[in-house]
């Protein structure tokens, strides 16, 4: 591939990210890509033969911008300090970046063979599942951290919806946030 090629496919790749930040996942179209980067509608299909392919793509990016957001920092603090500046940053990600949240766990590009999604997401899972581990010694922590992260997810789409708003009251995030660390880590120990 040359380095216009190269080019290319990051322009094509950046136009998605900035289109599904500005009008969500439903105005991802190969043809409005393609307008919006100023090259024929057929152009992308040289870097991307399928359309999932762009868009898992541009999902792409978007999980690596999360990691970078919830990489925990080494030393310093402890796990669960380190777990709920996680909780903190995956909730922001999600409640400022909609579409890309939208289109990062779109279960068609997760499972769509060779986009490399599955390579990037479940790191992620991984650092979480650590974080559990560490918390909760002997639990099964691949299990809590998927019921963690389940519960996050939904934190996030019924926050955004502003349906956990109308049930519960609240106008900050933060004391919900506790309540789902609380049920899924148990109190903290204050040895």
């Amino acid at each position: 591939m040359t380095e216009s090629d190269t080019g290319l496919r990051a322009r094509l790749v950046d136009v998605g990210v900035e289109l599904v930040a500005a009008e969500g996942v439903q105005a991802l179209t190969l043809r409005e890509i393609a307008r919006r980067a100023g090259v024929s509608h057929g152009a992308p299909r040289r870097h991307f033969p399928t359309h999932r392919e762009l868009l898992s793509a541009i999902a792409h990016r978007g999980f690596t911008e999360l990691g970078d957001r919830v990489r925990p920092t080494p030393g310093g603090t402890d796990a669960r300090r380190q777990l709920i500046e996680l909780a903190r940053a995956y909730l922001e990600f999600a409640l400022d970046n909609p579409g890309m949240y939208e289109l990062m766990f779109r279960h068609d590009l997760l499972d769509s063979g060779g986009s490399g999604l599955r390579e990037t997401s479940l790191p992620l899972f991984g650092v979480l599942a650590d974080l559990v581990g560490r918390i909760r010694p002997g639990a099964d922590a691949r299990r809590v951290a998927g019921a963690l992260w389940a519960n996050l997810h939904g934190v996030a789409q019924l926050w955004r919806w502003k349906s956990l708003q109308l049930a519960t009251g609240e106008s900050e995030l933060s004391p919900l946030l506790d309540a789902v660390l609380g049920a899924h880590l148990g109190p903290r120990d204050e040895r």
